[in-house]
């Protein structure tokens, strides 16, 4: 049990550092409302699972041998992210619509999507999950202690972006955030793409 704990406290910690999932869910929340960010919450855990399963099948360790498909894949992530950048400035300007109907099932099904394909977009995080799993757990885990792995990532994942989505689309927040929308926005954006930013160039690098 000792290698689970060890997996749960260091993932949790890395889960809270603020990032891109971050930004995302709590920009969700502020602009679209808690149901919205919910769905956001879920597609960042649900997004994390080929990573995971990709780390316990030892996809970093291809990635190490094949630099190529390692870079392939930060720029396509890199370039998404700068392309939600676009998106997020682009709007910045627009105001919000406040009330139920801002938070249509289509609304619902984007802020999920979305998220989902943020946390797929960036392929650090099973290099990242690789280098703890080589770390702590055994050669060859058990099936218990893979199937313990797994729920132990999407249960860090859920409750930090729950309590992100929770915080940050009560009222308060919210009310403030009207106020300064555009600046908040552009600063997000500006945020996104310079970490689609920092892929690409890790990528040529």
């Amino acid at each position: 049990l000792i290698p689970l704990a060890t997996l749960a406290i260091v993932h949790l910690f890395a889960v809270i550092s603020p990032g891109q999932s971050f930004l995302m869910v709590s920009r969700t929340a502020l602009a679209s409302g808690r149901p919205a960010a919910l769905a956001a919450a879920a597609g960042m855990t649900l997004g994390v699972v080929p990573w995971v399963i990709g780390a316990l099948l030892g996809l970093a360790l291809l990635f190490s041998r094949a630099a190529w498909l390692y870079n392939l894949l930060k720029v396509a992530g890199g370039l998404y992210l700068v392309y939600l950048a676009v998106q997020v400035w682009r709007h910045a300007a627009e105001p919000v619509r406040i009330g139920e109907e801002g938070t249509a099932a289509t609304g619902l099904g984007n802020a999920f999507l979305t998220a989902a394909l943020m946390q797929v977009a960036n392929p650090k995080v099973v290099v990242f999950f690789g280098s703890i799993f080589v770390s702590v757990l055994p050669a060859s885990p058990p099936a218990w202690m893979v199937l313990a792995i797994i729920a132990i990532v999407l249960f860090n994942e859920a409750i930090w972006y729950i309590l992100v989505a929770f915080l940050f689309s009560a009222e308060r927040p919210r009310a403030a955030y009207m106020g300064v929308k555009p600046w908040v926005d552009r600063l997000m954006a500006v945020a996104l793409g310079a970490l689609g930013g920092r892929l690409i160039l890790d990528a040529r690098s």
